[in-house]
């Protein structure tokens, strides 16, 4: 029986064979990523050494520029250490600036074939460039630093058969939000994605994909390669590597289809996306207070020109706060050029520099008790971005654009068909 993507590169780093579901593999790290929250003094414990400065990668991007005095001294601890050994990649506050699963696209730091380890929870993102990619907790980033080794249970794996074009107004969110809505949880599992229908889809709408996987609990989350990806990475990173294919007759815990061309806009209601999503319908009327789009998930140039296009000669309503955050400043720069922001100013959108920002309850749009929001970002969990009390509804940034200007949840297929 043959090996999944995620197995067979598992297998590779660790020198061994084969492996399978259950093993406990120990496996080389080409990439540990450090960012601010790892700084901070609750958590920060000096590292004397490290093994190789050139695997790193350090990030500011949670609360950047400084939100508090404690993220501030983070920051500082961060640029010491840097200082320190000598890290090369690093993304302070300024021209290079982003949230640190934007960067690993924008830079091609996710090389196929190749183990990438961070501390949040989002870092299956990377797997949209045929990697193993994952969040660990502070010792194991710690220990992956000092010495480029860490170690897997191999899970089971889920593939997801893509076949099908997205309509017009729909996008990969809401091919997430049915499969978290039917399929449910993923603990302990990796999801595979692959299928006829990735050829039409960009970078950028696979990374949604890849990135939200963590909202199922997945270990992993890979991607079929095919020459879009490979030129997207050989045209960021001259680093040598090579792509990993799953087996003709590898074993997969289930095989599933997903008919992109017969998507609609769906939502999660709050708390939860796991078996919550439902069909916009559902949720079309429901007052907001706020509408936020961002996130290492919708933070992307693809994701500010839809909400553009939908806000295009329009007006936010004045009940609504509608906030933007690029996923990194090079999408800024790019989305400026290009008059998006503009548009998106026009209309009265609040941009704001990249970072995790509201997302994570972080700064720059918390929400207050018993308001609304609807969000693109990667979590809708309770008092996730401010206020328990907060109602956060989940849907593309089609979705909360259209929201925005109406001020209540609505369908985007109303403003882009």
């Amino acid at each position: 029986m043959g090996m999944t993507i995620a197995e067979k590169i598992l297998a590779k780093k660790g020198g061994l064979k084969k492996v399978g579901p259950g093993d406990l593999v120990t496996v080389e790290v080409d990439t540990v990523i450090l960012f601010d929250n790892n700084f901070m003094t609750n958590r920060w414990r000096e590292i004397l050494k490290v093994k190789d400065p050139d695997s790193l990668i350090v990030v500011f991007d949670h609360r950047v520029p400084a939100a508090t005095q404690a993220s501030a001294v983070a920051q500082k601890i961060g640029r010491e250490f840097v200082a320190k050994f000598g890290v090369k990649r690093f993304h302070d506050v300024g021209y290079s600036q982003g949230i640190s699963h934007q960067l690993v696209a924008d830079h091609g730091y996710g090389l196929p074939g190749s183990v990438l380890l961070c501390s949040d929870s989002h870092t299956c993102s990377a797997g949209v460039f045929n990697c193993v990619a994952r969040g660990v907790g502070q010792p194991d980033i710690v220990y992956a630093a000092v010495k480029n080794e860490t170690w897997f249970r191999v899970g089971e794996t889920v593939r997801y058969e893509l076949e099908g074009k997205l309509p017009r107004a729909v996008t990969t969110k809401d091919a997430f939000l049915q499969i978290a809505g039917r399929h449910g949880d993923h603990a302990t599992m990796n999801v595979e994605y692959g299928g006829p229908g990735i050829k039409d889809l960009g970078i950028n709408a696979r990374k949604t994909l890849t990135t939200m996987s963590a909202e199922l609990s997945a270990e992993f989350a890979t991607f079929e390669p095919d020459d879009v990806m490979l030129e997207w990475v050989r045209a960021r990173n001259p680093a040598p590597f090579e792509p990993v294919y799953p087996d003709r007759d590898a074993k997969y815990a289930a095989v599933r289809k997903v008919d992109l061309s017969r998507l609609e806009p769906l939502v999660a209601f709050p708390d939860s996306v796991i078996e919550n999503s439902y069909p916009i319908a559902k949720a079309a009327g429901t007052a907001i207070d706020q509408a936020f789009v961002g996130s290492c998930a919708n933070g992307t140039l693809d994701d500010l020109e839809l909400a553009a296009q939908v806000v295009a000669g329009r007006r936010v309503s004045p009940k609504v706060r509608f906030i933007v955050t690029p996923g990194s400043q090079t999408i800024y720069r790019e989305a400026v050029r290009l008059g998006v922001i503009a548009t998106l100013l026009d209309a009265g959108a609040v941009v704001t520099s990249s970072t995790c920002g509201a997302c994570g309850g972080g700064h720059m749009g918390l929400l207050g008790p018993d308001e609304t929001c609807i969000t693109s970002t990667t979590r809708n969990f309770k008092g996730r971005m401010g206020d328990p009390s907060a109602k956060i509804y989940m849907g593309s940034s089609a979705t909360v654009a259209a929201s925005a200007i109406t001020g209540v949840i609505t369908d985007p297929r109303e403003f882009l068909n």
